[in-house]
């Protein structure tokens, strides 16, 4: 029970550091909140400077994925896999519910690659494929994210890459808390208000980061990804 304890706490850890955030105060000196959609993430920081949204892209795999190769690093024995399934669970939720900032962070889509690169590498391939195809033919970032999530245990399932229940069951949440954080994509998507990929925001949000938080949701002309 320590050993999980342990693995939880320094994957949430790991998976609580803001890349987007750090990055644009870094070398922007702007707080990425105040902006488009409000979101710390890589599409988000991409419409302040593509550079650093593809660098806060690979900051977000990459600590997803450092949370199970630490885990791996550290422990051995029978309970290995499902003590690098909780880091990989505990990381993406440190992403998505950062103490730092007051749990408001992002949508968890590349976290989650990073996180179960390792993990669910066939699963992970078939996602991605599934994401370019969706995102290049629809220009929806959000649609490709949810569908990719939304195959996530099928996948798994289906190509045999879990060792028992509750490996799947962590899995299902993680697939259940990515689409929630995308719900305000869905209804935007439903309600045909979406953005697609390449469009600029139409306006700045607040300067204050709790407006934002209590805006999320409403018509920005832009996509919250």
């Amino acid at each position: 029970m320590t050993s999980y304890c342990i693995v939880a706490l320094f994957g949430y850890l790991l998976g609580s550091i803001p890349s987007g955030f750090l990055l644009v105060k870094l070398f922007r000196g702007e707080d990425v909140r105040v902006s488009g959609s409000g979101n710390i993430g890589a599409t988000n920081v991409a419409r302040r400077s593509p550079v650093l949204g593809l660098a806060t892209l690979l900051f977000d795999a990459v600590k997803g994925l450092a949370a199970v190769l630490l885990t791996r690093r550290l422990f051995s024995g029978d309970h290995l896999q499902s003590l690098m399934f909780m880091a990989a669970l505990f990381a993406i939720l440190g992403h998505l519910f950062p103490l730092w900032l007051k749990f408001r962070g992002g949508k968890g889509v590349a976290t989650t690659l990073g996180a179960f690169a390792v993990l669910t590498p066939k699963a992970m391939l078939c996602m991605l494929v599934l994401f370019l195809i969706l995102s290049g033919v629809t220009r929806y970032i959000s649609l490709a994210s949810i569908s990719a999530a939304a195959v996530f245990p099928a996948l798994v399932w289906m190509l045999h890459e879990y060792s028992d229940l509750r490996q799947l069951i962590i899995i299902a949440l993680v697939t259940l808390l990515v689409i929630w954080k995308h719900r305000q994509n869905i209804s935007r998507l439903i309600s045909g208000k979406e953005s697609k990929l390449g469009k600029k925001s139409a306006k700045p949000l607040s300067n204050k980061p709790n407006e934002n938080v209590a805006r999320e949701g409403k018509p920005l002309g832009t996509s919250q990804q």
